[in-house]
C-alpha cells in the first residue's frame, strides 16, 4: 500500500478504506437499534415520527451498495456518495446523505485519514449540509453537525481519536442545546431527533477507531406533542408553518448543475423545509408543500423528476404503521376482516373515497409518482388481514405490484390491475370482507369490468395522435384506447371524450373533480351532459388529485 498514510494503517489511530466500510456498517446497526427512540423524539416539522425510520432505511442503503463495492479508499468513498444519495429517504435522510457525500467528497484518493483530515471532512460535510437546505434552521441536524465540526477543528490535532472525542463532545453539547434553539423542541421536552442521530454516527466511528461501546437505546416514553407551539416554525409571524404543509414530496432530478438554484428558488416559493442534494446531473430533491403538481412541475421545467414518492404527513401522524413493517415490527391490531384492500391514490377527496369504500390502507401515488413494490409491500404488511387485494388505478403501477406476493412473507397477495381511479372505485362496490383475495378479485374484476374510464390533463410535449396533432398545452381527454379530444380548454377536452366514450348502453357518468378544476367547470360539464345526454345520471366528486383535472366513470 503506497500513499499519504500508508504507513500508519495498521496502528489503529487512521481511518482507512476497511474502518470506513465496517464504521457504516455499525452505524446502521446502530440506528436500526435506536430508531424508536429516535422516531420518539421527532417533532419537527410535523411529529410524524420517522426521523429514525428514514436515516436507517438511508443506511442500509449505503450498507448495500457497500456490499457491492470495491475495497479500496475510492470505492468505499464512491458507494457511500451513492448509496446514501439513491437511498435517501425524508427531510432527515436526505440531510444525512449530504452529510456523508461531504464527508467522503475528498478522501477517496488518500489511503487513511488522520485527525486533521477528519476534522477537514466534517467540516466539508457540514457546509455542504447547510448549502443543500433551502432555508437552513438552527437546532436542528444542522447545528449539531457544524458544531462537532468546529470542536474537531479546534482541537488542531492530527491524532483521530482526539479530534473524534472533541467532535463527538461538541455535537453532544450543541445536540443538548437544541431546545433553545427551536421553541417545538422546548415544548415538548426533547432534543432534535436527527441531531441525535448524527451524534449514534460519531459513537459509531469511535467504536470502530477506539473500540468504544455503543451508548445504549434509550427507553421509548409516549411524548405529549399538544403542548408543542402553534406559532410558526420559522418566518415572521403570521406565516404559515411548515408544521401545516401537507405533503412531502421527493424525486430524484436529471438536470443539469447550473440550473438547480433556479429549481430550488421555485420550490421556494411553494413549500419549506426544502433539501436538494447531489451533482454531476443527479439531484435528490425534497420539499414539504401543499401543492404536489407545482412541486413535479418545478422538476419537469429544468430536467427529469423520477423515482417520485409523495407522502400525507397529516396522515402520516394516524397512520404509521408502513414503518413498523419496514423495520421489522408487528402490523396493526386485527380488526376482524379475511381480506383487506391496499389501493395507490393522490388527491385529499381521492382518498377519502377509498376509505369510505372500504380501503384498509393507502399509499399516495400515481400517473408521475409511481410508489415502488418495497412501498407497496410495506403497506401490505401494515395492514391486519392475512390476506390483500391491491389496487393499483395506474398501468404503469400494475407490474410493480405484482411483484408483492413473492416478496411477501407472511401475506397472500392478489392484484386487480385496475388502469384508473374509476376502475378502483367501482370494483370496491364488490369488495367483501369476509371472503378471500381470490374470490374478491374475481368479483371485483367484474365490477371493474363494467365501467369505461377516462381522464383529463394537459399536455407537457407536442405529439401527434390518432385524433390529431397536440400542441403543448392541449388539454387532452384519454380513454382505453388512448387520446381521444384535444382541445384548447379543460371543458372542450372533457365534453369531447364524454361525445367518444358514451353509447346507448350507458346510465351513470361519474366526475371526480381534480385540484386545477373549479365547481363552475363541473357546473359546465353537467349542462352538457344534460343537454346532449338527457337520460344519464351524473355523479360529481370532489377528487382532489393534481395533474388531471377530471377523472371520469361511465357505467
Amino acid at each position: 500500500m503506497t500513499g499519504r498514510y500508508a504507513e500508519h494503517v495498521t496502528s489503529g489511530g487512521l481511518l482507512d478504506a476497511a474502518k470506513l466500510r465496517e464504521t457504516m456498517q455499525v452505524f446502521a446497526k446502530a440506528l436500526d437499534a435506536h430508531r424508536p427512540t429516535i422516531n420518539a423524539l421527532n417533532v419537527y416539522p410535523v411529529p410524524d415520527g420517522d426521523t429514525g425510520t428514514n436515516m436507517a432505511l438511508t443506511l442500509r442503503s449505503v450498507v448495500e451498495a457497500l456490499d457491492a463495492a470495491g475495497q479500496d479508499m475510492q470505492a468505499v468513498c464512491g458507494a457511500i456518495a451513492k448509496g446514501s444519495l439513491m437511498g435517501a429517504r425524508g427531510n432527515s435522510g436526505v440531510i444525512l446523505s449530504q452529510l456523508l457525500r461531504g464527508l467522503v467528497a475528498d478522501v477517496g484518493d488518500l489511503d487513511a485519514i488522520d485527525g486533521s483530515q477528519l476534522a477537514a471532512s466534517l467540516t466539508a460535510a457540514a457546509t455542504a449540509a447547510y448549502g443543500a437546505v433551502g432555508n437552513p434552521v438552527e437546532g436542528t441536524i444542522l447545528t449539531v453537525a457544524r458544531e462537532a465540526a468546529e470542536s474537531a477543528v479546534a482541537s488542531a490535532s492530527t491524532d483521530l481519536v482526539t479530534v473524534l472525542d472533541s467532535a463527538r463532545d461538541g455535537a453532544a453539547d450543541a445536540l443538548a442545546r437544541t431546545p433553545e434553539m427551536l421553541q417545538v423542541l422546548k415544548d415538548a421536552g426533547v432534543v432534535d431527533a436527527g441531531g441525535s442521530g448524527f451524534v449514534l454516527f460519531l459513537d459509531a466511528m469511535l467504536n470502530v477507531v477506539d473500540s468504544r461501546a455503543i451508548p445504549e437505546p434509550a427507553v421509548v416514553e409516549e411524548l405529549d406533542f399538544s403542548a408543542i407551539s402553534s406559532a410558526p416554525a420559522q418566518g415572521d409571524a403570521g406565516e404559515k408553518s411548515i408544521a401545516d404543509l401537507k405533503y412531502e414530496v421527493m424525486f430524484f432530478l436529471d438536470a443539469p448543475d447550473d440550473t438547480i438554484e433556479e429549481f430550488k428558488a421555485a420550490w421556494a416559493s411553494i413549500g419549506d423545509s426544502i433539501v436538494v442534494v447531489g451533482g454531476e446531473g443527479l439531484w435528490n430533491c425534497h420539499v414539504h408543500c401543499d401543492d404536489i403538481g407545482a412541486a413535479i412541475e418545478a422538476g419537469i421545467a429544468v430536467g427529469r423528476p423520477h423515482g417520485i414518492r409523495v407522502t400525507d404527513l397529516l396522515e402520516e401522524l394516524e397512520e404509521n404503521a408502513w414503518v413498523q413493517e419496514a423495520m421489522g415490527q408487528s402490523s396493526v391490531p386485527a380488526d376482524g376482516r379475511t381480506s383487506a384492500v391496499v389501493a395507490v391514490a393522490v388527491g385529499d377527496g381521492v382518498v377519502n373515497i377509498f376509505r369510505s369504500l372500504g380501503v384498509a390502507k393507502l399509499v399516495v401515488g400515481g400517473q408521475t409518482m409511481n410508489p415502488s413494490t418495497a412501498d407497496l409491500l410495506a403497506a401490505v404488511e401494515a395492514v391486519a388481514a392475512s390476506e390483500v387485494v391491491i389496487l393499483p388505478n395506474n398501468k404503469n403501477i400494475i407490474p410493480v405490484a405484482q411483484q408483492v406476493d413473492e416478496q411477501s412473507e407472511t401475506k397472500t397477495v392478489r392484484v386487480l390491475p385496475t388502469r384508473s381511479i374509476a376502475e378502483g372505485f367501482a370494483s370496491l362496490l364488490a369488495y367483501d370482507p369476509e371472503a378471500t383475495a381470490e374470490e374478491n378479485v374475481e368479483g371485483m374484476a367484474e365490477a371493474c369490468d363494467a365501467v369505461t374510464a377516462g381522464e383529463i390533463t394537459q399536455a407537457v410535449r407536442d405529439s401527434t395522435t390518432d385524433v390529431g396533432p397536440v400542441t403543448t398545452g392541449d388539454f387532452i381527454g384519454i380513454g382505453p384506447s388512448g387520446i381521444r379530444s384535444i382541445a384548447a380548454t379543460m371543458i372542450e377536452a372533457t365534453t369531447g371524450l364524454l361525445a367518444d366514450l358514451i353509447d346507448d348502453t350507458h346510465e351513470i357518468v361519474t366526475l371526480i373533480a381534480g385540484a386545477d378544476s373549479t365547481e363552475a367547470d363541473v357546473v359546465a360539464i353537467q349542462a352538457w351532459l344534460e343537454a346532449n345526454h338527457p337520460d344519464i345520471e351524473v355523479e360529481a366528486h370532489v377528487g382532489g388529485q393534481p395533474l388531471y383535472p377530471f377523472y371520469v366513470g361511465i357505467e
